[in-house]
């Protein structure tokens, strides 16, 4: 299977997920979940990230990493083959600990990496491990090295507490944890921050941020690799700037395409001439354009033909 590409740049933040080969526990002892935190602390100084959170279930992991230069790629390479090969030695076992490639979702903004924090402390909660108001007692989790210490370079707090205006300090992390009790109780909350959809896809954010990402990498998708939805959004970015240039050239307006009548001569030129010039699929043409259903639309196109 190809390999999915990466998108990399300076000041990039992502959530970070890998699971253990076939959901193999991966840290059923401390002294397998201390080495994974000692490589990460290791990969965080070595690749000079900022670590925004992290969190160790039994078998899979989560990360906020902010990457002040673009390597996520290398320094996840290097964390999980240093794991792996630390793994073996100490288990006398040879092969692939982790499940296939790691999960790399970049993150919009600030406000959405603060809400992805969030997720992020509250796993060991939703998965029944502790109680919500014993999250900080968690040791494999960076909201306990946040409340409890001990904190090493690269940990930190402020992704947690900026999205709240709390501060480093005692009374601002009793309060982050009051915050994340009620986080806890209240799913209809989670729901719309959210928390649902920061495991899927391929980026968090606004639609608007996710097509401009699709867009500067739009080049990609003439390289093999790309998950199905990544390429999906990439193919609808060139269709609509395409849309737009030829909408531009008729002298018309998007509103004018989707108020028109579906019949209209000119709308069902202008839709041919997409497809035949980016290749725009009739299904999206349809909803686009206003043009009925698939079927109506494949219809008409091909009474245009005629």
């Amino acid at each position: 299977m190809a390999r999915q590409l990466r998108m990399e740049y300076e000041g990039a933040v992502y959530h970070v997920i890998n699971r253990g080969n076939y959901r193999r526990d991966l840290f059923e002892t401390a002294g397998a979940a201390q080495s994974f935190v000692g490589a990460l602390e290791e990969a965080v100084q070595r690749y000079e990230w900022r670590l925004q959170a992290y969190v160790l279930m039994i078998n899979h992991f989560h990360l906020v990493v902010e990457t002040p230069h673009p390597n996520l790629q290398e320094g996840m390479h290097w964390l999980l083959s240093t794991t792996a090969t630390r793994f073996n030695r100490f288990r006398q076992e040879r092969g692939h600990l982790f499940q296939g490639r790691y999960q790399a979702l970049p993150i919009e903004d600030s406000r959405l990496m603060g809400h992805v924090i969030d997720y992020v402390h509250l796993n060991p909660a939703r998965a029944g491990v502790v109680a919500a108001d014993q999250l900080s007692a968690f040791r494999w989790s960076s909201l306990s090295r946040f409340v409890r210490g001990p904190r090493f370079t690269g940990l930190e707090p402020e992704g947690a507490l900026n999205g709240h205006g709390l501060q480093d300090t005692p009374a601002g992390w009793a309060d982050y944890l009051q915050n994340l009790v009620r986080l806890a109780n209240d799913k209809a909350e989670q729901k719309r921050l959210g928390h649902d959809g920061f495991c899927k896809g391929w980026a968090i954010g606004t639609a608007g941020w996710r097509r401009a990402l699709a867009k500067e990498y739009a080049s990609s998708s003439l390289t093999p690799g790309l998950a199905a939805h990544t390429l999906k959004e990439l193919r609808e970015v060139r269709w609509t700037a395409f849309t737009d240039r030829a909408l531009l050239a008729a002298g018309k307006t998007r509103q004018e395409a989707i108020s028109g009548r579906k019949t209209e001569l000119w709308k069902l030129e202008l839709a041919q001439q997409i497809r035949d010039g980016c290749g725009a699929s009739v299904a999206w043409l349809a909803k686009e354009l206003r043009l009925g259903t698939d079927a109506t639309a494949r219809s008409l196109l091909s009474k245009l033909k005629k």
